[in-house]
């Protein structure tokens, strides 16, 4: 599996690029910027982009995928949560536990609420990778003083499925730099506190 990161916007989102193998099947998480620079990488790796998961509705990560969309006709998934508070197009529901299968290799949606009500993860076993938006970062958790934020979910979320990742397990997350969860369980003095609540 190839992950290429793209750094979008003030706030430095991060959208992924995700290929699987050498037929050009790829996929997109969180395009929140600069729409004409993923079509282009896109196009110049000869890749067909499946699908595009928003792991939850902040502007950030959806900006760019309506226009992702329409260029390469390509489905948008998020979770049925926030899409409600999402202003494009949604054409498939994510719910908890769902596979999405891309050539040949499953990836499994856990909903993760805490951020926003809907935010999802998007977790590969056989790669060792979560997609965790902004639920998780290397060394802090995502907001939850937002309008649609709620620290008891968060708490749970950390509980309940964070913690039972593998340390083997990398995460990219929405913002900044990829990380271990043997990281994450040494330096995220945010989810340690959460695991003590």
């Amino acid at each position: 599996m190839k992950i290429k990161r793209f750094i979008g916007g003030n706030l430095e989102s991060n959208c992924y690029i995700v290929s699987l193998n050498k037929d050009g099947c790829c996929f997109a998480v969180d395009p929140g910027y600069n729409p004409q620079k993923l079509i282009k990488y896109i196009e110049d790796e000869q890749m067909s982009l499946k699908g595009i998961i928003l792991t939850h509705h902040h502007h950030d990560h959806v900006g760019a995928a309506d226009k992702l969309s329409n260029h390469f006709s390509s489905p948008v998934m998020m979770s049925f949560e926030d899409s409600i508070m999402y202003k494009g197009k949604v054409d498939k529901y994510l719910n908890d536990g769902d596979i999405i299968e891309f050539a040949g290799e499953n990836f499994v949606i856990r909903l993760t609420p805490g951020h926003t009500h809907g935010s999802i993860c998007i977790v590969s076993d056989k790669n060792n990778a979560v997609f965790t938006g902004d639920t998780l970062f290397d060394t802090d958790l995502g907001r939850t003083d937002l309008e649609d934020g709620d620290e008891k979910e968060m708490i749970s979320t950390c509980k309940n499925i964070i913690d039972k990742w593998p340390d083997r397990y990398t995460i990219y997350p929405g913002h900044d730099q990829s990380a271990t969860m043997k990281t994450v369980r040494r330096y995220n003095s945010e989810f340690l506190q959460c695991l003590e609540a």
